[in-house]
């Protein structure tokens, strides 16, 4: 009895195993491709076809995955495989019997050589690896520039939607020192004239002329010795004349004010930075500002000022560099105070320029310029008074202020690499602390420079340049 179980066991397992040897052994015939490689997996790229021939017949045919390649028989033996979209599926063959014949991956791939002749068209000294992985491409090499990259990403996204690894290098200096120069000039010109006149029952005992600066003033005293008229004290030139006819006493004022100012800002911020990397630079301080909450809570918060430089860049190609910068310069305006519920507030006068541009290594650009130009005038006058002829400029007074301001910011980056650090200078490697002798007896500030004046120095010899 358990001979008999065991012959039919072995039975049973002979039939099950016998249709995988068969199929094992059908796997292993070999299809010849016409027009492709010969192997085990069928490779074709999207919206290309080839044929393959099997060297046996079949009758029935089937695909995993129609939506990657569509297949159709051509006769018992010939099948056309065309590539519809990126991916792998499985061609299967079977004979009359249904047994199987053939089980072939078929793998179709983005048409990497049209995508070839196309980069070198349009990047053709760019040394760029292409290369297919899973269904996507691979791009590889040194490239010269982040433009170029950009160009051969978006060609290959063409051909491989969302599907492409970038493995180029930006090759080339990819660190950029930036050097602005901030130039101001302010000129302001202030002129004012202006007259009084008094008459009083009371003599000045100190009539005759009187001159005055800003800063003394200009008083007239009347008979009781009180001050009856006095300039203004911003008056720089006030002239006063007091004299007595008979009990009357007339009293004129005469002030004049003119006052010219220039102010001239020269600052010149440099900062380098690596390719696509922001950078910030500040000289000047922060001014602690009082703020007030919802609750009425009051917080300081420190707003800064002074020189402030924070650029972008991005280096593209054949040493052309984009720049997104934005370059500040500010500083307390003394002449404009004000007050909100009793606390003293600060403002500021701010000249600020942001801008994206284009440029060489080396060029350099005016990013921003103004030209401003000012005037106010005033007269004001006594009525009736003021249009006498002549005696009327007693009693009229006139002023007028101009003021100008000439602004440009020129920027010009440079593609900087690192050097060696004793071939850079600080300023303090001209300058020596004064030994004792130096400051308390000759009164010098600065020790002698060790390399000496230059313009001092004898350039007599074989050293130097020879002009012929």
């Amino acid at each position: 009895m358990q001979y008999a179980n065991l012959i039919k066991v072995g039975l049973l397992g002979f039939a099950i195993s016998a249709p995988m040897v068969s199929s094992a052994i059908a796997q292993s015939a070999v299809l010849t491709v016409m027009r492709g490689s010969v192997s085990s997996q069928i490779g074709v790229s999207v919206n290309r076809a080839i044929v393959v021939e099997s060297d046996r017949p079949f009758a029935e045919l089937s695909v995993a995955n129609p939506a990657i390649a569509n297949v159709s028989a051509l006769s018992d033996r010939t099948i056309y495989v065309l590539g519809v979209t990126s991916g792998a599926t499985t061609l299967t063959l079977f004979d009359q019997d249904g047994r199987l014949i053939a089980n072939v991956d078929v793998r179709v791939t983005p048409d990497i050589a049209e995508f070839k002749d196309r980069l070198r068209e349009i990047l053709p000294n760019e040394p760029i690896e292409v290369r297919t992985a899973n269904d996507g491409i691979v791009l590889s090499g040194r490239v010269s520039g982040a433009r170029k990259v950009s160009r051969a990403m978006e060609l290959a996204n063409r051909y491989a939607p969302g599907r492409v690894t970038n493995l180029m290098v930006v090759g080339g200096s990819q660190q950029v020192m930036l050097q602005v120069r901030f130039a101001e000039m302010q000129r302001s010109v202030a002129k004012s004239l202006g007259s009084s006149v008094s008459l009083s029952s009371f003599v000045a005992p100190n009539s005759g002329v009187v001159l005055g600066t800003g800063g003394t003033g200009v008083e007239i005293l009347d008979g009781g010795g009180v001050p009856f008229m006095a300039s203004s004290p911003e008056s720089l030139g006030a002239v006063g004349v007091g004299f007595g006819i008979g009990g009357i006493a007339v009293n004129v004022l005469i002030e004049a004010l003119e006052s010219k100012g220039m102010v001239r800002t020269l600052a010149e911020p440099n900062i380098v930075a690596i390719s696509g990397q922001r950078a910030e630079f500040l000289a000047g301080g922060e001014y602690p500002v009082p703020v007030t909450d919802s609750d009425g809570n009051i917080s300081i918060e420190y707003r800064p000022f002074g020189v402030q430089l924070n650029f972008t860049p991005v280096v593209i190609d054949d040493e052309v560099i984009r720049l997104e910068l934005e370059t500040i310069v500010s500083s307390i305006d003394p002449s404009a105070q004000s007050a909100a519920n009793g606390t003293p507030l600060v403002t500021f006068k701010v000249r600020r320029a942001s801008t994206t541009i284009e440029m060489r290594d080396g060029q350099s650009f005016a990013i921003a310029g103004l030209l401003q130009d000012d005037f106010s005038d005033a007269s004001g006058q006594v009525p009736w008074l003021g249009d006498v002829p002549i005696l009327g400029a007693l009693f009229r007074s006139a002023e007028f202020q101009r003021e100008q301001t000439e602004l440009v910011i020129i920027i010009t980056p440079h593609l900087v690499t690192p050097t060696s650090g004793n071939a850079l200078a600080m300023p303090t490697d001209r300058m020596r602390i004064p030994t004792e002798a130096e400051l308390f007896l000759n009164g010098q500030l600065e020790g002698s420079n060790a390399f000496g004046d230059v313009s001092l120095q004898a350039f007599d010899g074989a050293a130097g340049y020879v002009m012929e």
